[in-house]
């Protein structure tokens, strides 16, 4: 009988080490509908996935914890898998009794959610977290009940607002400390007080209890909570305090509402220190978490998040985003998904705010399993906190993969300035600048053909053109950057008004490549020219822009129009998303 081969941890997960193990991949991928090539239009590209996951060649992402995976992974569903699909069938069964008045529509409802449960006890290898958003998801159509928690939700934000404006909450929220703090500079000294605050927040932010009850207990005593939680805090002092050169971009991760009150303070004294902070709701219902759309339906979350930039676009540019960021310094976000995190499913949006960030905050056991619990290497330091089984408050710290390089705006605008000095000084020499456009990556598998074609032409140019300077783009890659960076980089250069002669890639030029490099043109590259690439054409677009503030800028190539059927390059691509059909 065949058999899987063994496996110590969901990192070890590759395509191509074992037929069996790719059979079985396919099967799981598939079956929890999580397949790019089958389902593009509701998961992410390989390329927007890295963005957050760290992954090698042929590795393949499991959106849940080792411990899950593991338990998928056997021949038959342990007990701790079906466990959690029991939760599945009881929360279901407990909004269709509470949201469903007739007995014809419970029975329909019911019995509906009943086949689609059993077919997945079959199988075995559903992520318990993908069987809870099929049962939500027929519940929600079925009954017509967009959002069976938002009165359960505004209740606990108004409560959670209210404790914040007891005495008592006052008092240890601000109350000063026992210990009296060194002071050497009242900038460390400013830090050591804010410190004091934070970690009482992070703790009450957590009390779930101080919410959900009618009849709260008192929270008791914030800094002795603290206290107990050992050293986990020193994280908070290694992320944010005095020591660290520059301000960070946060992206937080709540977790359900009522805490999202508190979580709001927790921002606010971020943003005081001078951070910048994107706050991920879901794009739709999932339970108690709060969504995007909670801010129009309630006035204590949207009270909260007063002064804050809010974007429902499940895509915007990287330009976008950080234009925001500069302009706003909160951000309230979608992540795009209604379910518990879910890389594959997040929004364009998210992906780049988390590319963007330099520590991921997350909160919560959920977030916990998905992020610490698993043995996936993410781009960007995660710090998550929560309640553990026993109820005790903790905070776990997983570093960004030692592979993962993140290129801030600051280093895009100093390679782009480094770039245009080189211009102005061709410039001073009485030379014209000229940029060549070309295909990079838009031939599947050709990349490497693509820059040796571009080499190639531009040495040609650069030996007939006597007072030119040409810039090629290929000879400013550096590893680690992506389609992102490289446009974003670009149209800095391109938009600097240095341009004198934009040459667009024409079929004539790269068949005057492969001739100069003694090849006939393969089949791959037959007919093609700059118009196949997204890139391009975005690059087409800032040409006619520049040329419109320059009349004297000349564009040599393709005309325009045959660029304009091509859609916004792919999110961390170097080539297309695809031809727009219309």
């Amino acid at each position: 009988m065949n058999t899987l081969p063994d496996l110590s941890c969901a990192a070890d997960i590759r395509y191509g080490v074992d037929p069996i193990l790719d059979a079985w991949l396919l099967h799981f991928m598939t079956e929890n509908n999580l397949e790019y090539r089958l389902t593009p239009h509701v998961n992410a590209t390989p390329e927007q996935l890295r963005f957050m996951v760290d992954l090698e060649e042929g590795q393949v992402y499991v959106p849940c914890s080792d411990e899950m995976f593991e338990a998928l992974y056997r021949s038959r569903p342990g007990t701790d898998v079906r466990a959690a699909y029991n939760v599945a069938w009881r929360v279901l069964v407990r909004m269709v009794r509470e949201h469903i008045t007739t007995r014809e529509d419970r029975l329909r409802i019911i019995q509906f959610s009943r086949h689609r449960f059993r077919l997945g006890l079959v199988t075995g290898i559903l992520i318990p977290s993908r069987m809870m958003k099929r049962l939500a998801s027929i519940f929600r159509i079925q009954s017509g009940v967009l959002d069976p928690y938002r009165a359960r939700k505004i209740l606990y934000n108004r409560r959670a607002q209210e404790l914040i404006w007891t005495h008592s909450t006052d008092q240890q929220l601000n109350a000063c400390p026992v210990q009296p703090l060194a002071c050497t500079r009242l900038d460390d000294l400013r830090w050591e007080l804010d410190l004091v605050q934070l970690k009482r927040l992070f703790v009450l932010s957590t009390r779930c209890e101080l919410w959900r009850e009618a009849n709260a207990p008192d929270p008791g005593s914030l800094d002795q909570e603290v206290e107990e939680s050992g050293d986990c805090m020193d994280y908070l002092r290694a992320i944010f305090g005095p020591d660290r050169p520059l301000p960070a971009n946060v992206l937080y991760l709540p977790d359900s509402s009522g805490g999202v009150i508190v979580d709001l303070l927790i921002i606010r004294m971020l943003l005081r220190q001078g951070h910048r902070v994107i706050l991920a709701l879901k794009g739709d219902f999932y339970f108690q978490a709060p969504t995007i759309w909670d801010l129009e339906n309630d006035p204590i979350l949207a009270r909260a998040v007063a002064g804050a930039k809010v974007l429902t676009e499940r895509s915007i540019s990287k330009n976008e985003l950080l234009r925001l960021l500069r302009e706003h310094r909160f951000l309230v976000i979608s992540d795009g998904t209604n379910e518990r995190l879910n890389l594959y499913r997040t929004s364009v949006t998210f992906a780049r705010a988390w590319k963007e960030a330099d520590v991921i905050i997350a909160k919560g056991v959920s977030h916990h399993r998905r992020l610490i619990g698993t043995s996936h290497h993410f781009t960007r330091d995660v710090l998550c906190f929560l309640r553990g089984p026993d109820g005790r408050f903790g905070m776990h710290f997983k570093p960004k993969s030692q592979r993962a390089v993140k290129f801030t705006e600051a280093d895009l605008q100093s390679l782009a300035d480094a770039i245009i000095a080189t211009m102005q000084h061709a410039h001073g020499e009485g030379k014209k600048v000229m940029f060549y456009s070309a295909v990079v990556g838009s031939i599947p598998g050709q990349t490497k053909t693509a820059i040796k074609v571009l080499h190639t032409f531009v040495a040609h140019l650069r030996s007939r053109l006597e007072g030119t300077f040409v810039i090629n783009p290929a000879e400013h890659f550096i590893a680690g950057m992506d389609g992102d960076d490289l446009m974003y980089m670009w149209e800095r250069v391109q938009r600097s008004g240095l341009i004198d002669v934009w040459r667009f890639q024409t079929v004539e030029d790269i068949e005057a490549s492969f001739e100069l490099m003694g090849q006939r043109v393969p089949p791959a590259w037959t007919g093609k020219d700059s118009t196949f690439s997204t890139g391009c054409t975005k690059e087409m677009h800032i040409a006619l822009d520049e040329q419109r503030r320059h009349p004297e800028l000349q564009i040599i190539g393709p005309s325009a129009e045959k660029f304009f059927r091509r859609a916004e390059y792919g999110v961390g691509k170097y080539f297309d998303v695809g031809i727009n059909p219309a």
